[in-house]
Formats: C-alpha cells, structure tokens, sequence
C-alpha cells in the first residue's frame, strides 16, 4: 500500500497589507482642522506646538507641518516661538460668503426648475435628516447636513465648474454655520422651515418662489457681519 503523502498546508502569506495609517502631518490637520470647524478650538485659541503634539501622539515636526497648511487655508495665523492662533469669522468673509453663495444658489436653484425626482428625494431625506441631528442638539453634524442640502441643489444643475466653485466655501460655510447654531440657536427652527419652503417651491416646480426662499435663507447670514463670530 503505498505510503501516504503527508498534506502541508500553509498559512496564507501575511499578504493582506494593513490599512496604512494616516501620515503624522496629515493626522494633525485633520484634528486641528475638525477642532477648528466645530468650534472646538474657537477663534482667539492659541495653540502651542507641545500641546497638539501631545493630543494627537506625535512629534512636534510634523504639527509645524500641519499648521503651515492651515495658515494658508486661513484658519490659522503662525506666531514664531508662541503658536498658532485660531482666527475668528471677521465680518468681511461673512460677507464675502453670502454675496457668493448668493450669486451661485440663486442660479442653481431656478436652473433645477423642474426638479427631477432623485433630486426631490435626497433632499427630503437630507431634510428628515437634520431635523434628528437638531432635535439631538449635534451642531457640527446639523452643519454638515445643511451644507450638503445646498451642495444637491447646485450640483444638480451638471456645471462641474460652478460645483467646483461652491465646493471651495466649504469649509466658511461650515464654520459659519455651527458658529450660527451656537449662537443664535432659535435660528436652527428657523433654518429647517425655509428648507421645507424651498423644497415645496422645487416641488411645485415654482422657480421664482424657489429663489427668493433661498435669497432670504441665505442672506439672513449677513446679520452675523455686524461683529466678529469666533
């Protein structure tokens, strides 16, 4: 009988590569920057390399790296030998914002006239969707969702470069907007209603009506241009 062949089987080979960790620099970023955004680290913060260093669990040469970029983004300006100091809201972007968004959401909203179904539904989902994250008091997330519904309207028009365009007030709009809710948060009932307006408006495929909820939605920001909001 002939002998039996003795069966190896071998371990799979440690092959699957691990999720890579985020680089150091880009981990300090994106802290300080989601800090920064929530209001977490709210304008007038002085940041010390030694401090974030510690929170993230890195070293203190890629938080300089880190901090450089958002300086650039202007979030933050650099002191040498002090830290970084978080800049509030000055009432020139507020402005700057608002006439923006104005000029890009009044265009997108009558272009989205008739509204196609898939359209009208993700807003609605959007819509249902902040009104848990106001009823649960969570800002940042409630910031987030406001920005994605207007984000759906100019997306739906197709022009990549004026998408492109808006996607580049992100980051303003989402300060500004937890800054709002923070701040004046019987506004938060308020924002939910005109979104309700300008969804029923697109609904009713009433272009006109559509862009003078937006116009009155979005330049009620301007109020926030009479200070500073850190």
């Amino acid at each position: 009988m002939p002998a039996a062949t003795a069966l190896t089987l071998t371990a799979p080979a440690a092959s699957a590569t691990p999720a890579k960790r985020p680089a150091a620099a880009e981990r300090v970023y994106a802290h300080v920057k989601q800090a920064v955004l929530e209001r977490r680290y709210e304008g007038g913060t002085l940041l010390t390399e030694g401090e974030l260093a510690e929170a993230v669990g890195v070293s203190r040469t890629p938080v300089r790296e880190a901090l450089l970029k958002l300086e650039v983004e202007g979030l933050l300006r650099l002191y040498p030998k002090k830290g970084a100091l978080v800049l509030p809201v000055s009432a020139q972007e507020i402005a700057d914002v608002v006439e923006t968004r104005l000029l890009v959401e009044t265009h997108a909203v009558r272009k989205a006239v008739p509204a196609p179904a898939a359209l009208l539904e993700r807003l609605a989902e959007l819509l249902a969707q902040q009104r848990v994250q106001a009823a649960a008091g969570d800002f940042a997330a409630a910031a987030v969702t406001d920005r994605c519904f207007h984000a759906e309207i100019v997306r739906s028009g197709g022009n990549e470069i004026l998408s492109r365009l808006y996607d580049q007030l992100r980051d303003r709009q989402l300060r500004m907007g937890v800054a709002v809710m923070h701040s004046h948060p019987d506004r938060i009932a308020k924002t939910l209603a005109e979104h309700e307006e300008i969804l029923a408006a697109l609904v009713a495929g009433d272009a006109e009506a559509a862009v003078a909820v937006v116009t009155r939605h979005v330049g009620w920001f301007q109020n926030l241009a009479r200070g500073e909001v850190r």
